[in-house]
């Protein structure tokens, strides 16, 4: 069924979501090898067999689980172009993966357990779709280093050090509550946590005391639709 189809039927669109949010769920504990379809439809809240409907195979659910979450992190480098002032695209891009990270940790955990176990489903997506991405991405932020409106920089490391910044709070939130002597990350430690990552990367960047021109909005995440079968994950 294609995705045009899938967003006219409201019913599927609904009954593939919550296959999704159960299978995220289960991934992210045991990973591809540990999850169950018969545990994931459970947590669904519908028959095994209808799980096979919407998913053929274990694999192909968990494809869909990866894509999902990658076309989410992905969506918010929109705002990385040569004709965003670098302060703002970048605080914009930093915060928005900091409430990715503390609205869906479990996304995070999903691909941490893919990326650990050598992304054995997604590794050509890594070596072709995301290396493209980030080369283009870095191509506007070598157009700022020239233009001089910020400090030199090697952009992938840069992407890199993002990434890592904002999904510890995810991957290892026991660690972070533990050190801070919290049971979990309210909203004023989520804050205080997305200023510090903010503040650290801009002055490495050499815009401590850039304008922004505008505040910061975070996006509702959005829900990616996923069509039965595709093989395509997309971080």
């Amino acid at each position: 069924m294609s995705p045009l189809a899938t967003c006219a039927n409201p019913g599927r669109q609904t009954i593939e979501h919550r296959i999704l949010e159960a299978a995220e769920e289960d991934f992210a504990q045991a990973g591809f090898a540990g999850a169950r379809t018969a545990a994931i439809a459970a947590r669904a809240g519908i028959p095994k067999a209808n799980l096979h409907y919407y998913f053929k195979t274990k694999e192909a659910l968990y494809r869909a689980v990866l894509d999902r979450i990658l076309s989410l992190w992905l969506s918010e480098t929109d705002i990385i172009r040569a004709e965003v002032a670098p302060a703002f695209a970048l605080e914009h891009y930093i915060r928005a993966k900091m409430v990715l990270a503390m609205t869906h940790p479990q996304a995070s955990r999903v691909f941490a357990h893919e990326i650990l176990h050598g992304a054995p489903h997604i590794k050509d997506y890594l070596r072709t779709e995301l290396r493209r991405l980030v080369a283009a991405k870095s191509r506007v932020i070598e157009g700022w280093v020239a233009a001089g409106l910020m400090a030199p920089i090697d952009p992938p490391h840069l992407f890199f050090t993002i990434w890592a910044a904002t999904q510890t709070y995810a991957d290892f939130d026991s660690q972070v509550c533990a050190v801070l002597g919290v049971r979990h990350l309210d909203a004023a430690h989520q804050t205080r946590a997305a200023d510090h990552v903010v503040t650290l990367i801009l002055r490495g960047c050499g815009l401590a005391n850039a304008p922004k021109t505008r505040p910061f909005a975070a996006r509702r995440p959005r829900k990616a639709t996923i069509a039965r079968g595709a093989r395509r994950p997309v971080r």
